[in-house]
């Protein structure tokens, strides 16, 4: 048996476009949220080290209401984004569309039956160093952002990453 020692411990990176992890927090709209929420959970029962990541909808998803002739109006869902996350400090930008778009994330902590903690990590670009077009891309459940934001971050492939 090898013993090596490696300063750097490794955890699964999970990407999800949405999670599940309070009904009064309006991060999911459906199934695949619930399904990631199930599995952040999950992990943090079974102690394994992962970290997710997702993004932040300031204005959650939408309300549907029928009326009494059955026509649907949807009225947007907003919450206060720090009443259930808390902000980290560090910031990156990527490359979208021939400019640069800042994000910031915020956290959150599932944590497990045994107290172990898989922390979900939500990116942001509402930041005045954004165009107000660019702060609001990730705010609302579009195509428009989805797109451009999987190619970015790779989502289609999966590596171990390192967390200090």
């Amino acid at each position: 048996m090898s013993t090596q020692s490696n300063s750097a411990k490794q955890f699964i990176a999970y990407f999800s476009m949405e999670i599940a992890l309070q009904n009064a927090m309006p991060s999911y709209s459906g199934g695949l949220g619930v399904l990631a929420g199930d599995t952040v959970r999950a992990a943090s029962d079974l102690r394994v080290p992962m970290v997710a990541v997702s993004l932040l909808y300031r204005k959650g998803y939408f309300t549907q209401r029928l009326a009494e002739d059955g026509s649907q109006t949807e009225e947007p869902v907003e919450w206060n984004v720090a009443d259930f996350l808390t902000e980290e400090s560090a910031r990156t930008s990527v490359p979208i569309e021939n400019r640069r778009l800042e994000l910031r994330c915020w956290k959150y902590a599932v944590k497990g039956v045994h107290g172990f903690e898989v922390p979900v990590y939500f990116l942001d670009a509402d930041l005045p160093s954004n165009t107000e077009f660019d702060r609001n891309l990730p705010g609302s459940h579009t195509r428009h952002w989805r797109c451009p934001h999987a190619a970015r971050t790779g989502l289609q492939r999966s590596h171990p990453v390192s967390h200090e």
